[in-house]
């Protein structure tokens, strides 16, 4: 966002168009996934596997049954309470108090998104790692220049 009003934060956020809830929609994703697809955090969608990590609920798992871009809420199966008449209804979670534990793949968009964001933080690793090498190698110059500089000191 653009503005640090805090007025102008709650409209954006909820005047926001559904394409950029979906990305307020990320979760973070269980180490073995962060490994695999070389990525921190996804958004997340119906028949993802999820662990809830905060709230009265926080270590409860199964699958995201719903997705709710008007409220910002998530419905887990399982999660679900008592009403007064006996009925139960699902409990809406918010996406950032849930761990993604597995990924829904049937969809080749987010495939190719996966895939897209990988490659890109291994160029960005990459590209780290040269910096690092080409300052390791400018130390290593000045460290020579100075030790001439030394001996043509000292010798004269």
């Amino acid at each position: 966002m653009k503005t640090n009003k805090p007025r102008k934060q709650r409209r954006n956020l909820f005047q926001a168009p559904h394409h950029r809830r979906y990305k307020r929609f990320s979760a973070p994703l269980s180490g073995d996934l962060k490994k695999a697809h070389n990525t921190n955090a996804l958004p997340v969608r119906r028949g993802d596997s999820v662990r809830i990590m905060r709230g009265d609920r926080k270590g409860f798992e199964g699958k995201v049954a719903r997705v709710d871009r008007t409220n910002y809420r998530v419905f887990v199966e399982g999660v679900t309470r008592e009403k007064v008449d006996g009925s139960t209804l699902l409990v809406p979670i918010h996406p950032s108090k849930v761990l993604i534990t597995g990924l829904n793949l049937e969809d080749k968009w987010r495939r190719e998104i996966l895939e897209r964001k990988s490659k890109r933080t291994e160029t960005l690793k990459e590209k780290a790692e040269d910096k690092e090498s080409e300052a390791s190698q400018k130390k290593v110059k000045k460290r020579k220049k100075r030790q001439k500089t030394a001996k043509k000191s000292g010798a004269s």
